[in-house]
């Protein structure tokens, strides 16, 4: 059911997850073509924030930040798993690997390697206090227009 914290939610989620995914370019290597990364995070964001942040608002301002940590969590992990998945799909269609345990071993290999470059003050500030915020503003919009 549509609610107005669902919305700012989603609203919330998708601008946290489209500037964190801005924020988090330059940590990767030079040259490495981003396609589009930032709409596909953001499309991400709007996910997590509909159906993690959403139904956890109304029960007070913490609650609500935390929910808003939970989502950005769940949002970091499953553009994690998407995008590491889309680059070892499209290393294996260059013949990259020869078995399918390798190119599995492959997908490990590259999350982890993203992983480390996610350690960056200003990307983690940008994700975490940003889903914090957006947690705060979808339990706003829970009170106002509830």
């Amino acid at each position: 059911m549509p609610t107005a914290s669902k919305l700012f939610a989603a609203f919330g989620m998708a601008l946290v997850a489209f500037l964190s995914a801005e924020i988090f370019k330059p940590h990767m290597p030079a040259g490495t073509q981003f396609g589009a990364f930032s709409p596909l995070s953001a499309i991400i964001g709007i996910v997590c924030g509909w159906r993690i942040l959403g139904p956890a608002t109304g029960e007070g301002w913490w609650p609500s930040a935390n929910a808003g940590l939970r989502a950005s969590l769940g949002a970091l992990a499953l553009a994690l798993v998407l995008f590491s998945t889309e680059e070892m799909l499209v290393q294996a269609v260059r013949k990259y690997y020869d078995t399918p345990t390798e190119a599995i071993m492959g997908l490990i290999g590259i999350a982890a390697e993203i992983v480390q470059r996610m350690v960056a003050a200003d990307f983690l500030l940008a994700l975490l206090g940003g889903g914090m915020l957006a947690g705060v503003l979808s339990e706003w919009a829970g009170r106002r227009w509830s």
